[in-house]
């Protein structure tokens, strides 16, 4: 799967636009999602069987050592993805999921008190298949088209693959099986729609000229590139961490604990509502979001971006309320938390860092904007999830996730609205 000469497919998207969006959204979307069949099925299930240890339930347990392992990919992912040659992404991708998956194996194997090693294990190749599948739609004039393809694939494929494994839980019950084999169960399903998708990615022909002249060069970039980027922009970029390691610890917690959320709300044994609540949450974020290509401006774009997150963030906090206030429903009011959680997500996986970068005309590359917040953002769900066992244990996950709401709305939106403060009057010094 390294680069080589371009053929019958890749010559065309070369030649329609249209074909690349189409098959590119597509590939991107569809290897985003096998990912997931790799890394959440785990969480579909409480794990009752299994004993507490380390004073954590086993669920915690092996949620907290697989998110470990995803915030050390994610610190690993700022130089390997940054840096990552053309010819080595596909391999990677596929090198990635097989650690991943041998890990899995070992985690259905071992004795219960190693699980949650492979567990760790698991987390730690994951965490980098994001940057280098992005890395193919970056820099183009429909990146913003095919990158919301992208990111809504974590919004669908999370809620599949839950109930993916839900319904493997419920075979293995009937048949008498323990659940430990579930994860490596539902791996094995994504395997081959995986590698077919990740061929097909690699036939996506590199960035055009008028792609470059648009929206900049993109290149890997080293130890010393980085650390200059970062200076240049610290304050702003300090800002958008802060945000967004309150929106990652939000977004994780409500997508590990949606089972426990929803059985608090009194729909317990309903596997197929992980996917009936976030459908109608990926085809709105999809509309609205997918709009922004339209926006040839890079500058407005960025601001538009900002406004974006902003009200995404209210949302949340705002749907919280009606919903305390009894005006609409526990369904309604958590699909309006996930489409919150996204309208504000989304835009920091692809199209924020994309128009920073085009409109700032520095030649760089998303994946290392991408790891710098991603790796303090899983940091802080980390620290989320030990702070509710440990300091709110006696506090249910809906009564949490419900205070959460509130707190990702007040200091998610400040920083938000600082930050868009930030980066226009830079802009406006360099212009001037």
């Amino acid at each position: 799967m390294s680069i080589k000469q371009p053929n019958a497919l890749t010559r065309a998207m070369s030649n329609h636009s249209w074909l690349l969006v189409m098959i590119a959204t597509l590939a991107a979307f569809s290897t985003y999602s096998a990912m997931y069949g790799f890394r959440k099925p785990f969480t579909a299930t409480g794990y009752e069987e299994f004993p507490k240890m380390l004073g954590l339930t086993f669920k915690s347990l092996i949620g907290i050592s697989q998110l470990l392992g995803y915030i050390l990919s994610k610190f690993i992912g700022i130089k390997v993805v940054s840096e990552m040659g053309k010819n080595k992404r596909a391999w990677g991708i596929v090198g990635i999921i097989l650690f991943a998956e041998a890990a899995l194996l070992g985690f259905a194997l071992a004795p219960v008190e190693y699980k949650p090693v492979f567990m760790f294990l698991n987390g730690i190749p994951l965490g980098m298949v994001w940057g280098l599948v992005f890395s193919y739609l970056e820099g183009r004039k429909f990146t913003e088209l095919m990158g919301v393809g992208l990111c809504t694939s974590f919004i669908f494929a999370s809620g599949f693959a839950k109930t993916v494994g839900s319904s493997i839980v419920l075979q293995l019950e009937q048949n008498q099986l323990s659940i430990a084999w579930m994860p490596f169960m539902a791996g094995l399903i994504y395997l081959l729609p995986l590698l077919f998708f990740v061929w097909l990615l690699n036939q996506l022909p590199e960035p055009s000229e008028e792609d470059i002249a648009l929206r900049t060069k993109r290149e890997p970039m080293n130890g010393a590139q980085r650390m200059a980027f970062f200076k240049t922009f610290a304050p702003g970029l300090l800002l958008l961490i802060l945000v967004y390691t309150v929106l990652t610890a939000f977004r994780d917690l409500r997508d590990t604990y949606m089972s426990d959320i929803l059985k608090s709300l009194g729909f317990d044994k309903k596997p197929e509502l992980f996917t009936q609540t976030e459908i109608p949450v990926t085809l709105a974020v999809l509309f609205f979001l997918g709009m922004l290509f339209i926006i040839k401006d890079n500058r407005r774009a960025l601001i538009i971006n900002h406004w974006v997150i902003f009200g995404g963030l209210l949302i949340a906090g705002l749907s919280t309320f009606a919903w305390q206030a009894g005006i609409i429903s526990p369904l309604v009011w958590i699909s309006l938390t996930g489409f919150a959680t996204y309208m504000a997500y989304i835009p920091f996986n692809c199209l924020l860092f994309e128009r920073l970068i085009a409109t700032f005309k520095y030649v760089s590359n998303v994946g290392f904007l991408i790891y710098l917040v991603d790796s303090f953002g899983y940091l802080g769900s980390l620290g989320v999830v030990l702070f509710k066992e440990f300091g709110q244990a006696n506090v249910s996950w809906l009564d949490f996730f419900v205070s959460f709401n509130y707190l990702l709305s007040l200091i998610g939106g400040i920083g938000t609205l600082l930050a868009l403060v930030y980066f226009v009057r830079k802009k406006t010094v360099k212009k001037s």
